[in-house]
């Protein structure tokens, strides 16, 4: 996969650029504010770009506001979103257009090198991936709405675990339960929130953003 990486820390730009280098990934560009990142996009055409949050100058929502264009711009590189603290308003942002293609971790995580990739590859391949830590925090604070409230107990864990970006095998490791039994809670949670099964719907994808923002 090729990958542009947006970072100001020399220390951390270096270390995902090792890091994805030695598992094979190319690393097209590696660069320290977002005028150079959009250019690197442009220019380089990656496959994903891996990008803090918070850049130069302001150190504010500058990767933010970058991750919007470059999704706007056709076609839209997938973007992995990396950040110091969990902040509601920047998730929201995130999902509040087509999340395909689409992540957010904490920095924490990738000490956490396995989780850290499967997370680039999830996101490089048009998935939607949310640090556990952002799920907790936005599930901790919100309350299910009406739809939501249909579901049952272990329907609800079902759907906690995929807002994780875990596969149906993951859950039923999870919650100690078969994947035929996943299988059939994921059905009944799209069939209460009235996800209809249309190809060009990512249900799945869906059933979690309602989750976080009910």
């Amino acid at each position: 996969m090729r990958v542009v990486i947006a970072e100001d820390s020399v220390l951390l730009r270096d270390g995902l650029g090792r890091l994805l280098s030695d598992k094979g990934h190319e690393v097209v560009a590696a660069v320290d504010d977002v005028p150079a990142l959009l250019d690197a996009v442009r220019d380089r055409a990656p496959d994903l770009a891996v990008l803090d949050i918070r850049l130069p100058p302001s150190y504010t929502d500058e990767g933010l506001r970058a991750a919007r264009e470059i999704r706007s711009r056709p076609p839209a590189t997938p973007v992995l979103l990396l950040s110091q603290y969990v902040v509601d308003r920047y998730v929201d942002d995130l999902l509040s257009a087509d999340p395909s293609g689409v992540g957010y971790l904490l920095k924490d995580r990738v000490a956490d090198v396995a989780e850290f990739l499967r997370a680039v590859t999830e996101v490089g391949a048009g998935g939607t991936v949310l640090d556990p830590e952002v799920v907790r925090q936005l599930v901790g604070r919100s309350r299910r709405r009406s739809a939501l409230d249909a579901l049952t107990a272990r329907e609800r864990d079902v759907l906690a675990a995929m807002a994780q970006g875990q596969s149906n095998a993951s859950v039923a490791g999870t919650l100690h339960i078969s994947e035929g039994s996943v299988e059939k809670h994921v059905a009944s949670i799209f069939a209460k929130l009235g996800l209809a099964n249309d190809r060009q719907t990512h249900r799945r994808v869906l059933a979690v953003v309602a989750y976080l923002r009910s």
